[in-house]
């Protein structure tokens, strides 16, 4: 009963051994500053890596349409459509292969 008064009254702080006590406390300080720090440093690189993730997913996404986009702009329709201004057209003969010789 006498301890559990002498803890209450605090005094294991100003005894004349209290410097040991100090050094204790003053060490499970720091270290549950370093785990508070710890977890938060944790927790931040989450939330960044989540943010990665999601303009992962958008930059691929955009991706694939600019693709889809691009395959249907090369279609030989569209590009007829396009040019049926200018009076270009497919060739109705295929290229000729030249071969030199020397």
């Amino acid at each position: 009963m006498n301890k559990i008064l002498d803890l209450l009254n605090i005094k294991f702080l100003v005894s004349e051994d209290a410097f040991k006590n100090w050094r204790v406390i003053l060490f499970v300080s720091f270290l549950a500053l370093l785990i508070i720090f710890s977890a938060h440093s944790a927790e931040n690189k989450i939330f960044r890596i989540a943010q990665l993730n999601e303009q992962i997913n958008e930059l691929k996404s955009q991706f694939v349409e600019s693709r889809a986009y691009l395959m249907e702009l090369k279609m030989e329709s569209k590009v007829t459509y396009k040019l049926r201004n200018t009076h270009i057209r497919p060739a109705d003969k295929p290229p000729i292969k030249l071969i030199f010789k020397n």
